[in-house]
């Protein structure tokens, strides 16, 4: 399965022009700053903007190439905007039935039962919109696409107009779509924190081109891309619960390569999670390091150097079995370390965030 997206789209003072291969499952993110054609390019895939050069075919269905063009009606895809974009003069569960309503019984792929579940909302069925908190709004709207039975689900920045606690209390609902439904989602997000928690592949873009598309662990650990991230720049592992330590609060996550002492999350031993690792709390020694604070030093070999955004900076990318790490170090380090690819060293890793 697999979603092909060519577009070129011309306007006066920006452009757009994309050629990508997404897979057709679990959670693509659209990654960029505002301004470099992630809601463009999402629009045409809706095909709410109609690109002068297009092909779009979804898993094997041809929604736009040269002679044919599918309009957005017929189109079957979900749209959340970062406006959940409710009918005022309707109910929640009104403008759950809604779409629903006009669509035949024998296309209804979910249930309503189950959207108002995964999202959590069977307690607000009967309330107005206008007496809805944000995130109760987002996970509505969310639920009135699914409820549309879409092939494809768009997903604009729907965290954009939350606070860090209501996107806190949305984000499990975010992730229960990524494991529970088999349908490919496009999330447009400029939050790498989002992006780390949900995606599982990314598009990098700028100034509307893809600078870089891949599988999230594999993308972020790269250390070549024009497009910098400043304090945010690490990587992402999945990992698993290999043990509890009940007394100083802590578990262990194992991960190919190797494993990492985290705070306790309090998932049980042998859990799938995701962890986080910015370049910032990664440092390299020489030598194995004694009488430090640092629980987590594991060995490693430099693979690859790159420039950082600042010319006295530069990215270091470690490899650790199959997996990689990014560091963070001044120029005058890495030369005083004499760091090549392919010397063995040892990583400290001061902080490790399980984001899910």
């Amino acid at each position: 399965m697999s979603i092909r997206a060519r577009f070129r789209l011309k306007y006066p003072d920006f452009a757009l022009d994309v050629d990508l291969d997404l897979p057709g499952y679990g959670v693509s993110a659209l990654f960029g700053p505002s301004g470099c054609g992630k809601t463009s390019l999402l629009r045409c895939m809706a095909g709410l903007t109609r690109a002068s050069e297009g092909r779009f075919i979804v898993n094997g269905e041809i929604w736009q190439d040269g002679a044919t063009f599918m309009p957005v009606h017929q189109r079957s895809v979900g749209f959340v905007f970062q406006d959940a974009g409710l009918f005022g003069h309707l109910s929640v569960r009104q403008n759950l039935l809604y779409g629903r309503a006009r669509l035949p019984a024998a296309v209804r792929r979910v249930e309503f039962g189950h959207a108002i579940e995964l999202l959590g909302i069977g307690h607000l069925l009967e309330r107005a919109p206008k007496g809805l908190s944000g995130g109760e709004r987002q996970r509505v709207a969310i639920a009135r696409s699914l409820l549309a039975s879409p092939r494809l689900l768009l997903l604009d920045e729907p965290l954009a107009a939350l606070d860090v606690a209501r996107k806190n209390e949305f984000m499990p609902y975010l992730e229960r779509l990524h494991h529970e439904l088999d349908m490919p989602i496009v999330l447009v997000s400029h939050a790498p924190d989002e992006v780390a928690r949900l995606a599982d592949f990314i598009v990098v873009m700028d100034a509307g081109r893809a600078l870089a598309a891949g599988p999230l662990a594999e993308t972020l650990a790269r250390v070549d891309l024009p497009i910098r991230l400043g304090e945010e720049a690490g990587v992402v592992l999945d990992a698993v619960i290999a043990e509890r330590d009940s007394g100083w609060h802590l578990a262990r996550v194992g991960f190919p390569g190797g494993s990492l002492w985290v705070r306790d999350g309090g998932h049980a031993a042998g859990h799938p999670v995701r962890i986080r690792i910015l370049a910032r709390d990664v440092s390299i020694a020489l030598e194995q390091v004694h009488g430090t604070s640092i629980l987590n030093c594991l060995p490693a070999i430099v693979d690859q150097l790159g420039d950082d955004a600042h010319p006295a900076l530069t990215l270091v990318r470690l490899q650790l079995g199959p997996s990689f790490l990014v560091a963070r170090l001044t120029r005058r380090s890495a030369a005083s370390l004499d760091l090549l690819p392919g010397k063995p060293v040892w990583v400290q890793i001061k902080a490790v965030a399980l984001v899910g």
